[in-house]
């Protein structure tokens, strides 16, 4: 690599100590073979996404499940002393537990991303307002565990890279509407099955819109 390719050079500091990023200008391109399969998925919370092939991918819960060890790590802090080192080293295992929750949402969006891609010729998602959904202070905290946000930015990134539409359509109606015939059928957000009174077809709730997702696409 050549000095003059390098555009930027960032030196970041974090829990587990010092590392250096150097940005250079470059095109990834890769070659993506032909699946002949479209899908359509549905982001959730109960399960990550499920697809419109029926496939749900569960969701890994990455801060729920270090949320008692994180409780406990803040309890420790609180009780050292102010401005004592027992404290700062206190503040450096806390720092380092939500690093590792955070590395764990990175590598599993990348993975999940990268394995949706690369196995479909077109993906269409929901174009949530995210910042507007995370207002509702009973979903909050789930919603920024499941980090769709950054899921959804990998996708549209090995899109980019596989040369695979990803396309983005209106929300509205995709979870009451029936995918079978079209008929509107109003739901809760507790109804977990979709049942038509129209044409009579009966499926999961999550998977009827993302066929309609896929169908809008």
């Amino acid at each position: 690599m050549r000095v003059n390719a390098i555009k930027r050079v960032r030196l970041l500091r974090r829990a587990d100590g010092y590392s250096v990023q150097f940005a250079v200008q470059a095109e990834r391109k890769c070659e993506h073979i032909e699946t002949g399969s479209m899908v359509g998925i549905d982001m959730g919370l109960k399960v990550f996404y499920t697809d419109s092939d029926g496939f749900s991918l569960e969701n890994p819960r990455h801060y729920r499940k270090a949320e008692k060890k994180l409780k406990r790590l803040h309890r420790e802090v609180s009780r050292k002393q102010k401005k004592g080192k027992n404290r700062k080293k206190a503040r450096q295992r806390l720092a380092k537990a939500y690093l590792k929750v955070q590395r764990q949402r990175e590598d599993f969006a990348r993975k999940t991303a990268n394995t949706l891609v690369s196995s479909h010729d077109l993906i269409a998602y929901e174009h949530l307002q995210i910042r507007n959904l995370v207002k509702n202070r009973t979903l909050a905290k789930s919603m920024h565990d499941a980090a769709w946000g950054q899921f959804l930015s990998w996708v549209k990134a090995y899109g980019i890279m596989h040369d695979v539409p990803i396309i983005a359509v209106a929300p509205q109606y995709t979870s009451q509407d029936c995918s079978g015939c079209g008929e509107r059928v109003k739901k809760t957000l507790s109804t977990r099955t979709h049942v038509c009174p129209s044409c009579g077809l009966v499926l999961d709730r999550d998977e009827n819109a993302a066929v309609n997702i896929l169908a809008k696409a």
